[in-house]
């Protein structure tokens, strides 16, 4: 089975990138504590954000295409590591 393609993530992970170094330069500057908490808080976010994405993506794609053409036991693999991927995604 082909996996999805997750291209439409990299504009939000180059990012992120550029917002964790935007967050060392305030750590090496010295910045306020809670100034550099609410970067984080926001890196956190968009983090969020992609794996959000690429959950949809999974299941749209990759879940979706087990369930519609393959086996049984394919099926079932497909939604016990769906329900595996859902219970980390809750902690």
């Amino acid at each position: 089975m082909q996996h999805a393609r997750h291209d439409d993530q990299l504009p939000r992970l180059r990012r992120i990138e550029g917002q964790i170094k935007g967050v060392a330069r305030m750590v090496e500057e010295g910045r306020y504590c809670v100034d550099i908490l609410t970067q984080l808080r926001a890196v956190r976010a968009a983090i969020r954000r992609v794996e959000e994405g690429i959950l949809r993506e999974h299941v749209e794609h990759c879940v979706v295409a087990a369930i519609r053409g393959g086996s049984k036991s394919q099926q079932a693999e497909k939604i016990d590591e769906l329900l595996d991927v859902l219970s980390r995604f809750a902690t």
